[in-house]
């Protein structure tokens, strides 16, 4: 942790100390981020010695990271399960990327492929969760306690699992059994797993564990309530968008980034990383177009870009297989808005229906085990196109967040 400068708001900028544990900032009720010294960073470690791109995991950058597996004070925190460095899957044989003339890739970050890392819990949330229970076991945390619409508490289980913490799991009663089932298991099997269920989505599941759970001592590691570890974690996602795929070639950035969008930790996150490769010199100053996609049934971030909104208003929760984008609300959704507009980029919402057909198309044509939040940016591309936010000779990068077998028997019938 040496490396970490101090805290600072995501909001107001007030700053805190490097090692405060924290939820949010007691000023405006604003998520924290780490704050990294880049300026020791380069002079300790200079010409991208940081940098091991022989390490296949996100561990693999090193010292821009809280904690540096290179670094023998740190190595006794991380618990590190082989999480991130996934692929780009090629997809330019798709209709509209050679009708667009755009080249199209998908970031996959469910299914595990030869020669890269593989998320343990095949999901994006293992990178944020791998940072949490690393950064946790480092402050000295034995309870911790998460809200979840499914795929971070599976991840968290993990994690906490691998560093013998402790752990409560709260989620709606209509997670997708896999995923449910799961956690279910542990905590019939051992007294450090605790699981309740809650009709509604994760804001029902965060008021239980404020009610219930975290008066008892157990700290909460819900989206953007911990002192910026899942960022961190989440921006490992950024720094691989960004590096060489060959020795020698440039760091660089693709032109649009197309994003499913619950809480918006993976948005702030890369933007972060992007900002820190800039601030060394990496990259310049070329940003991806941030398109946040969500669905129809429950879309806040859509609906405040729309209307020129600087926040969200919390939403009624709809229904859709997109589990991990049915978040009604979030204390980041501020700065995801800032984002999408400093990048010129949009939040769009897509027809359940529009999912359900481009989770069918890409099975089809793929057998890729695409998620249905990932199946919904796909979706999107049409009218991305239509309104210039994709346009030819461009470079877009989907993110798939998780494995379609998480959802299974749910949409079964789709395929």
């Amino acid at each position: 942790m040496g490396l970490i400068s101090h805290l600072q708001c995501t909001g107001c900028g007030a700053s805190y100390a490097a090692d405060q544990v924290m939820n949010l900032c007691p000023v405006d009720q604003r998520p924290v981020e780490i704050i990294l010294d880049l300026a020791r960073l380069q002079a300790e470690q200079p010409d991208l010695a940081w940098y091991r791109p022989e390490q296949k995991n996100m561990w693999r950058f090193g010292g821009l990271l809280p904690l540096d597996i290179n670094n023998p004070d740190d190595l006794p925190h991380i618990f590190n399960l082989g999480e991130g460095h996934t692929p780009l899957l090629d997809y330019n044989d798709h209709p509209l990327a050679q009708k667009g003339g755009f080249s199209l890739f998908v970031k996959d970050e469910g299914k595990a492929h030869a020669g890269f890392g593989a998320n343990p819990t095949q999901s994006f949330k293992d990178r944020g969760m791998a940072m949490t229970i690393s950064m946790a076991h480092r402050a000295g945390i034995e309870k911790l306690a998460v809200p979840t619409q499914g795929n971070a508490g599976d991840s968290l289980c993990e994690y906490v699992r691998a560093a013998d913490l402790e752990v409560v799991v709260a989620m709606p009663d209509n997670t997708p059994m896999p995923i449910l089932g799961r956690v279910a298991a542990l905590a019939s099997q051992s007294e450090k797993f605790h699981l309740e269920l809650v009709t509604g989505t994760i804001r029902e599941a965060g008021a239980l564990l404020k009610e219930k759970w975290l008066a008892r001592g157990y700290f909460s590691v819900a989206t953007f309530q911990e002192p910026g570890w899942r960022i961190d974690g989440k921006k490992t996602m950024g720094l691989e968008l960004a590096e060489p795929k060959h020795p020698g070639d440039p760091w660089r950035l693709p032109d649009v980034v197309v994003y499913p969008t619950g809480g918006g930790t993976g948005v702030l996150g890369m933007w972060k990383a992007w900002g820190e490769l800039e601030c060394m010199g990496v990259i310049d100053s070329h940003r991806p177009r941030v398109i946040c996609v969500q669905s129809e049934a429950t879309q806040p971030v859509v609906t405040a870009f729309v209307n020129g909104a600087t926040d969200t208003t919390p939403a009624e929760a709809g229904d859709t297989l997109a589990y991990g984008v049915n978040v009604p609300g979030g204390v980041g959704h501020f700065k995801v808005l800032d984002i999408i507009r400093q990048s010129g980029g949009s939040a769009v919402a897509v027809a359940e229906s529009d999912i359900n057909a481009a989770l069918s198309q890409i099975w089809q044509e793929k057998c890729w085990w695409v998620c249905p939040e990932g199946a919904a940016c796909l979706a999107a591309l049409p009218a991305l196109f239509e309104d210039k936010l994709i346009k030819p000779g461009d470079q877009v990068v989907v993110f798939n967040t998780g494995s379609l077998e998480k959802y299974l028997p749910d949409l079964r019938y789709l395929l």
